[in-house]
Formats: C-alpha cells, structure tokens, sequence
C-alpha cells in the first residue's frame, strides 16, 4: 500500500496544527506487524494529544490514535500472520509511537491482543482504552471485596465519560443494585439511568462547601475518572475499609487530603494504569470484555469518520462529549 490517509499533528512556530493527509510507509513507526485499521476510538488522552502543552506529544509530527482495530497486513512476527483480527491500546501508541488515526499502523508484535473470538472490531472499539480501564476498575473493586457485596454503594465521577459510562453499565451486568452516578451534566441524567445508574449527583449537590478531613460514612466502593477536588471529597466518605479505583485526572493531579481516612478507616486506594499492563493481565482483562463484561451495546456510543476528529476532539477538551465515540478508518 503506497498511500493511505490519517490524521496527523504537527508543531510549526509553537503552535500545534491537525490535518489530513496522504501518507507513507516511511511516515510510520517502526514495527514488526503492519495492519489495516478498521476503527480506532476517542479519548480524553487523544484531545491532550492535539492541544498546545497538552504534555502528551512530545516529537513532531505525530499520528495520534492511543486505540486501533485491524487486520495484519503483514508481519514479521511468528505470532501473528495476515488477515488476523487485532487490537492494539495502550503502551507509546499515538503518544511517541504512530497511533490509530490512520489507515496503515506498524506496531511491535509483543503490543498486539488477537481479537477475541467473541467481539468484533467495531465492538473492541467500542471499549478500547476506555473499556480496558473500566474493567481494570471493576476488577481491582472486585478483588478488594466488592465481588462478595452486591449491595455495596458504589459511586462512579466523571459518570457521562468513556470511562465511567462504560464502568456503569458493567457494574450493572454484575449485579450491583446500587450505582451512584456523578456528572456536571444534567441533561446526562436519563441516559445514566438508562445504562444502570441507580441515582445520579449532579456535583453542586455532591461537593461540600468545605472539604473536612472525616465526614459521614456514604460510600463502599468507587471509581475515580477526574482526580483533582472529587477524589479528595470522596476519602472523607468511605466506609470503613473502602476502596477507590483512581483511573483519571480531567479535573487535575494534584490531591490535597489528611492521612485520617487511612490510618482511622482503612481506606484503600488503588491506582489503575492501562498503558503497561503485562500482556497476561491485558489478555485476560480482553476476555472478560469480550465475555461477563460485555456490554458494548450500551447507548452511549458515536461513530465519526476521521473529518469530523477535530470537533470531536475539541468536545472533549470543553468537557461537552458524552460517552464513546469511534472512528471508522475504512
């Protein structure tokens, strides 16, 4: 394949410009495995890929793209051979390695899942990134105590995002009866509902005028999108040997909290990284996406072509964007 399309970033001047363009071979990483991608997906990392100090590009130009779905093409890999389905998400994919935004991506073999028997290439789209850190979620709630309580108060922040949305809905195909969700956004409410939030706060109604070191004990369990101010307001609330799934930092990286919920109510914090999971987490994580956590027909999904990357990406960086959205590649 001599030319194909893709979206790529560029710095002229300090400033960082998009566009589309007839690309090369020679415009891409180096790889052991070339593959036609049939979708990639948009996330949070993606529209910080494209803005000025958005601290995830570093070498110009760039493909962005952190998630793709494809067939091999051709690889030098034992592992993989043409025409086999595959996923890729995570590691320097469309951050220092050329990404998903693209027709043709060349990618090391040991970055490649095989596509589960059970999802196609739209479906493994449909979570990507954003699938993959729900159920790493999910999963690290589970295995601290959550699996033994289905009755336990979960709350979910950043509710109409990839992420949590996403969270929602498996926590629901788990058999959770009580799913708070947490959104800015009103209008979010009935469709929250919809894919299995048991009651949403909006974040006047949550957030205290005053953070104290200890409140009353309201939650079990939650999983955190946005860091910043909300994390800190949830410690205070756990319950007694509580759990947070830390897996985000749209509303900032800096914490400010007291050891109280610790030291006083054994509080855990369980930081999420889906970038570099070992690849025998990642595939078992893949088969529960594809299997108890498969919920890729929730309602929340959008499906762009590569032109409309730009507003699409601009929605998430104002905090407008709801739920996923995917790009059919070809």
């Amino acid at each position: 394949m001599d030319q194909f399309s893709g979206f790529r970033v560029n710095e002229i001047d300090g400033q960082v410009t998009t566009t589309i363009e007839k690309l090369a071979l020679n415009d891409l990483s180096k790889g052991d495995v070339l593959i036609k991608t049939a979708y990639s997906s948009v996330n949070y990392k993606d529209s910080l890929a494209i803005k000025e100090n958005g601290g995830v590009i570093r070498d110009y130009p760039m493909i962005p793209g952190i998630d793709l779905s494809g067939t091999v093409l051709s690889s030098k890999d034992d592992c993989f051979e043409a025409g086999q389905p595959v996923l890729v998400t995570g590691y320097g994919l469309g951050v220092t390695h050329t990404g998903g935004f693209a027709e043709v991506a060349r990618v090391p073999g040991d970055w490649i899942v095989p596509l589960p028997n059970e999802l196609s290439l739209k479906e493994a789209m449909i979570f990507g990134t954003a699938g993959f850190t729900a159920a790493l979620s999910v999963q690290a709630l589970e295995n601290h105590g959550l699996a033994q309580n289905k009755e336990a108060e979960i709350l979910i922040t950043g509710a109409s995002g990839g992420v949590a949305s996403l969270a929602i809905a498996m926590l629901k195909k788990r058999g959770y009866h009580n799913i708070t969700a947490l959104s800015r956004k009103k209008s979010a409410i009935d469709t929250l509902k919809k894919i299995g939030a048991t009651r949403v706060f909006l974040m006047n109604e949550f957030m205290p005028d005053k953070i104290k070191p200890l409140a009353k004990q309201t939650i079990d369990f939650a999983i955190d999108t946005v860091g910043g101010e909300i994390l800190a307001a949830i410690l205070p609330q756990l319950r007694y040997g509580g759990c947070i799934a830390m897996c985000g930092n749209a509303a900032g990286i800096k914490l400010t909290t007291t050891v109280l919920p610790f030291i006083l109510r054994g509080a855990n914090l369980l930081g999420i990284d889906s970038v570099n999971m070992p690849m025998k987490q990642r595939l078992a994580i893949w088969q529960r996406l594809a299997t108890d956590l498969n919920v890729c027909h929730h309602e929340l999904v959008n499906e762009i072509a590569l032109q409309a990357l730009p507003q699409t990406l601009e929605q998430l960086q104002a905090g407008t964007h709801v739920g996923r959205t995917i790009v059919k590649i070809r």
